[in-house]
């Protein structure tokens, strides 16, 4: 065992752990004060939920064997068979392994409840959720990181770019899509901005668990990924604020935490793959690519992604997985076996990040699909119009924060 290594991993969990309540926080500041209790209870219900689900059968699927290069089989269900103190490559114990990829498989869901905050029925979203993490995420961890199909492929994603924020992105796309709008939207203002700050804070602080942390060492690696994931973000940051300037003549602090976030979820596939030259054109183009998105191609889809989950982690998910191809470099990281395409690997390891990249989005959305199909046969979806009037905080918690 390497102590240090173990303490290291460790304390990424504890910080991965902490992004979502974090990312409550966030959600819970930028949504309106009649819902801001129920965004908070739909993203932290998922602390319990996910980690009950991982034990069962969570870890199970997305790590042992492997049918069809799909997904896993179920024998570690309830963590059986396992030895959680055997050593892994970085001299870690398994199970402090399985715990930080557990922390993953509990802020990946969360993610998306920014799409359909203040209209869809809590137990709609509790019955999503389960059915999501055992149809959608298990297997897709399974098939970039646990052995399957787009691993051998040769994907790159280093911290969770297809695992976890184009596949959270295209799941809020479709729950946005088959909820359905909000019926009153002319009172759209963020219960409280300084919600909002301290939660991109914390996401920023927990990030370098999610990114360094997936090095599951202390080595050169885990530093670059640090470095890369710093970077990345405050260039997404200041770009957002210049690109506001440019178009609206105003800097706004939802608009800089929201560049903010979208740095951090560009660089994730790439942190321990690019340089520092590649994540200052991953923040940027992360930027460039969602601000566009929110500001101009959203409002013409007509789609009412609340908190915009799949313009922000959807579309700099996509970018920065893709941009994984362009900037991936063996000088960086030996596991790199053909370098991006601006760094003279050729096109190779490109078309495999394109082609991962389309897999995630459309397995995840024709998957996404058919959950909710089901569930719309036995439940109710989203809320009456007299309770989305009301507000969730009441109709559904009886509670209200009356500080916001």
């Amino acid at each position: 065992m390497n102590a240090a290594n173990v303490l290291f991993v460790m304390v990424a969990s504890i910080l991965v752990f902490f992004m979502t309540p974090g990312l409550a926080l966030f959600y819970g500041g930028l949504s309106e004060k009649k819902n801001v209790v129920n965004t908070f209870m739909s993203v932290y219900f998922i602390c319990g939920v996910a980690v009950i689900m991982w034990i069962i059968v969570g870890y199970s699927l997305s790590f042992s064997g492997n049918v069809w290069g799909l997904f896993g089989n179920l024998h570690w269900a309830m963590f059986h068979h396992v030895n959680i103190f055997a050593l892994t490559a970085t001299k870690i114990p398994t199970g402090l392994y399985s715990m930080f990829q557990m922390m993953f498989a509990i802020i990946t869901p969360a993610l998306f409840i920014g799409a359909v905050v203040g209209r869809a029925r809590p137990w709609f979203i509790v019955a999503f959720v389960i059915f999501w993490s055992l149809l959608v995420y298990y297997p897709l961890v399974h098939m970039v990181w646990g052995g399957g199909i787009l691993g051998k492929l040769g994907t790159l994603d280093f911290a969770g770019g297809t695992v976890v924020h184009i596949n959270a992105g295209v799941t809020a796309l479709v729950l946005s899509w088959m909820v359905g709008p909000r019926l009153q939207r002319h009172n759209d203002q963020p219960a409280n901005l300084g919600l909002v700050l301290i939660g991109t804070s914390i996401l920023w602080l927990g990030w370098y668990g999610f990114n360094a942390g997936s090095a599951l060492a202390i080595d050169n690696v885990a530093v670059q990924a640090m470095l890369t994931t710093t970077v990345a973000t405050a260039v997404a940051m200041v770009a957002w604020q210049l690109l506001e300037v440019s178009f609206t003549g105003k800097v706004s602090l939802v608009g800089t935490c929201t560049g903010t976030v979208c740095g951090l979820v560009a660089i994730t596939p790439a942190a321990g793959y690019v340089t520092i030259s590649g994540a200052v054109m991953i923040g940027l183009g992360a930027s460039i690519c969602s601000y566009l998105f929110v500001t101009y191609a959203k409002p013409r889809l007509h789609l009412d992604d609340t908190l915009d989950a799949f313009g922000c982690h959807g579309v700099s998910g996509i970018w920065g997985s893709i941009a994984t191809g362009l900037f991936a470099t063996s000088q960086v990281n030996s596991q790199v076996t053909d370098n991006g395409l601006l760094y003279g690997g050729g096109m190779h390891q490109f078309l495999v990040q394109i082609v991962a990249t389309l897999a995630t989005m459309v397995f995840t959305g024709v998957m996404c699909w058919l959950i909710i199909k089901g569930l719309r046969l036995v439940m109710p979806v989203r809320v009456s119009a007299r309770e989305e009037a009301v507000g969730l905080d009441i109709t559904q918690h009886g509670e209200r924060i009356m500080a916001c």
